[in-house]
């Protein structure tokens, strides 16, 4: 055990020296997640469609039926009715609607006596940019279903409605605070997988794997002392772009440090894995970082809703993004920077990272056995 010990001490020696030696890691780990930060945090326009919405009608009737009518009929929305409006917002907590449109119980007898029938709409703010076409959106649906009314009645519209909106978990409706949470699950995809595979590869085209082979260290130690340090520097440029995204940019740290330190360190494992199976298959830094580049870095910076919402994409790349872990970390950041510390988010996302940390790891082991061994 104390031969292991000191046998996996030395590999660990080793690497950290390598890295400190090395200024294209450093710049990897520290400069390149603030120079994206400062890209991506000054803004990037979204687009949204078929933007699932909460109906609440809290006494249905013919006039209601007709207003939820157009809503069902839109290309914008796809609406999910519930009962109460306590519902509905939890499912917006949850992240299963990104609006809610609520006619309250009044809503009939104040448009037909008083022309006056508010609705209300709640946004989810936390994407800042479908915020304001979702807002757009309901507005339309609205005008078109006034103007409809008033050709059926032959008359101009006669009802005064006001659309009152709130905005939840972003109320500054700021792209930045949406982005900057998300790229920071694209940083460490490069920190991980990236670097990992980088640095693997390079061993096998120095020479230094097979010096590694002959000696008395087991597989198990070499992977562990690929990981350990590379794990140290991933949760070191996690934090700084943490700093960077709070103190620079404003962004609010709603949730628990704690529960965010511990999905990133999930986070980084299963990108530490991911990086060790593709040095397994890739002996030189040009193909090794072609790999890792297709299936890490694209992957979490175009199918993990970083970018693109997930529910507006068809539902073949929808089954796809499951086994992107970008996908899972970045929700989790959006709810724990934005919405504070959601555990019905969190938790079936960090056990999917924890699953996928689990699958890669063993992958890169098996494979390892048969290569080094």
């Amino acid at each position: 055990m104390s031969g292991s010990f000191g046998r996996v001490r030395g590999l660990l020696r080793k690497e950290s020296l390598q890295i400190w030696r090395d200024p294209s890691a450093l710049a990897i780990a520290f400069l390149l997640p603030a120079v994206l930060l400062l890209i991506f945090g000054y803004g990037v326009s979204l687009d949204a469609t078929d933007v699932p919405i909460a109906l609440v009608v809290q006494r249905p009737d013919a006039l209601t039926a007709s207003v939820t009518g157009k809503f069902a009929h839109s290309p914008y929305f796809r609406p999910r009715r519930f009962l109460t409006i306590q519902a509905a917002e939890a499912a917006m907590t949850a992240r299963q609607v990104q609006a809610i449109v609520w006619l309250p119980s009044d809503f009939a007898r104040r448009a037909q006596s008083h022309g006056n029938a508010p609705i209300g709409v709640i946004l989810n703010g936390v994407d800042a940019n479908d915020a304001r076409l979702i807002e757009g959106y309901v507005q339309q649906v609205w005008a078109n279903w006034l103007a409809a009314r008033a050709q059926d009645a032959g008359k101009p519209p006669p009802l005064a409605l006001s659309v009152q909106p709130q905005i939840r978990f972003n109320p500054a409706v700021s792209s930045r605070d949406y982005l900057v949470p998300g790229l920071i699950a694209v940083i460490m995809t490069l920190t991980g997988a990236l670097l990992t595979a980088l640095v693997i590869a390079r061993e096998w085209e120095r020479g230094t794997m097979e010096a590694l082979m002959v000696t008395r260290v087991t597989v198990r130690e070499i992977l562990l002392a690929k990981l350990v340090p590379y794990f140290v520097l991933g949760m070191g440029g996690m934090a700084g772009s943490v700093a960077i995204a709070v103190f620079l940019f404003g962004v609010p740290l709603e949730g628990s440090v704690w529960v965010l330190t511990a999905a990133a360190a999930l986070f980084m494992l299963a990108s530490l894995g991911m990086g060790l199976v593709i040095s397994s298959f890739a002996r030189s830094q040009f193909v090794a970082g072609q790999i890792a580049i297709i299936a890490t870095f694209l992957p979490a910076f175009l199918l993990s809703g970083f970018v693109f919402d997930i529910n507006s994409m068809p539902r073949a790349v929808r089954i796809v993004t499951h086994v992107v872990a970008a996908r899972y970390f970045v929700a989790i950041l959006q709810s724990v920077f934005l919405a504070g510390n959601v555990w019905s988010v969190i938790l079936p996302n960090a056990a999917a990272l924890a699953a996928m940390a689990a699958v890669f790891l063993g992958l890169a082991r098996a494979i390892a056995r048969k290569r080094l061994d």
